[in-house]
C-alpha cells in the first residue's frame, strides 16, 4: 500500500493538469491517499486559485493552455508563493529539467509515473520544507562565504547571484569542503532523491557554479575527482 501523508488534517494539493483522463484520475488516486485536492486545467486557473487559497503542494503540468507552466512557476515565485512546486512532464530532457528547477521547482517527474512514486516525492518536498532553519551560521571556505538562511553568497567580498539549487549546491560542497561528495550524496541533499536520475543535473549544476564563482585570478574552488564526484577547496 502506498504511504499516506504524514500530516492531520489532510494535505490540500492543487492539481494543474489540462488531460482530463489525467486530472481526475490525479484526483482521484490522491484522494484516495488522503489528500484534499483542488483541480484546475490551465494556468490563469492555477494562479487564480493559489490568489484565492492556500495550498501545500502544488502538482503542476509543464505544457498547458493559456498559460504554460513554467511560466505559472515563474510567477508563483515572482509573487513570493513559495508553496512547493512538482512539475508533470512528458518534456524530459536535462535541459527542460533544469529549466524547470530553476524556475523554482521542487522537484520534477516525467509522465508517465506511478502514483506511488508521486507521492513520495511529494512527502520528500514537503519533508523538505519543513525543515528547521537552523543553519544560521554563514559557511566559509578558502574566500567563499555562503548564507542559506540569507541566500547571500561572496567570493573574496564580491556578492555573486545564485539560483535557489545552485546555492543548495554550493551550501553542500562548502559545508563539507576537503571531503569528496560523490554524485549520489549530492543528489540525496540537494534534491531530495534516493535515487541516481538518469541525466547528468549534477555536472550541468556544477558546471554553471563554477561559471558563476569564476573571477580573474582566483583558480577553480570546486575539484573534479574522476569517477566519484567533486570537492571544494578547504
Amino acid at each position: 500500500m502506498p504511504a499516506s501523508p504524514d500530516a492531520s488534517p489532510a494535505l490540500h494539493a492543487l492539481v494543474v493538469e489540462d488531460d482530463v483522463q489525467l486530472n481526475a484520475l490525479l484526483v482521484q488516486q490522491l484522494g484516495g491517499l488522503g489528500y484534499e485536492v483542488t483541480a484546475v486545467g490551465d494556468g490563469r486557473a492555477a494562479l487564480a486559485a493559489l490568489a484565492e487559497a492556500r495550498f501545500d503542494v502544488v502538482l503542476l503540468d509543464r505544457m498547458l493552455p493559456v498559460i504554460e507552466g513554467v511560466e505559472v512557476l515563474r510567477r508563483m515565485r515572482s509573487e513570493g508563493i513559495e508553496t512547493p512546486v512538482i512539475l508533470l512532464t512528458a518534456l524530459g530532457l536535462t535541459n527542460e529539467r533544469v529549466e524547470g528547477l530553476d524556475a523554482g521547482a521542487d522537484d520534477y517527474i516525467v509522465k508517465p509515473f506511478e502514483i506511488d512514486e508521486l507521492n513520495a516525492r511529494i512527502r520528500a518536498v514537503l519533508r523538505r520544507r519543513a525543515a528547521p532553519a537552523t543553519d544560521n551560521a554563514a559557511l566559509t571556505a578558502g574566500d567563499v562565504t555562503v548564507s542559506v538562511v540569507r541566500h547571500r553568497v561572496t567570493r573574496a567580498g564580491k556578492p555573486i547571484e545564485l539560483q535557489k539549487t545552485e546555492l543548495k549546491l554550493l551550501a553542500e560542497l562548502v559545508r563539507e569542503a576537503g571531503s569528496v561528495l560523490s554524485r549520489k550524496m549530492l543528489i540525496e541533499r540537494v534534491w531530495g532523491y534516493d535515487f541516481v536520475p538518469s541525466t547528468n543535473i549534477v555536472d550541468v549544476h556544477i558546471l554553471k557554479l563554477r561559471q558563476r564563482l569564476d573571477m580573474p585570478g582566483l583558480p577553480d574552488p570546486i575539484v573534479t575527482v574522476r569517477g566519484v564526484g567533486y570537492m571544494f577547496r578547504a
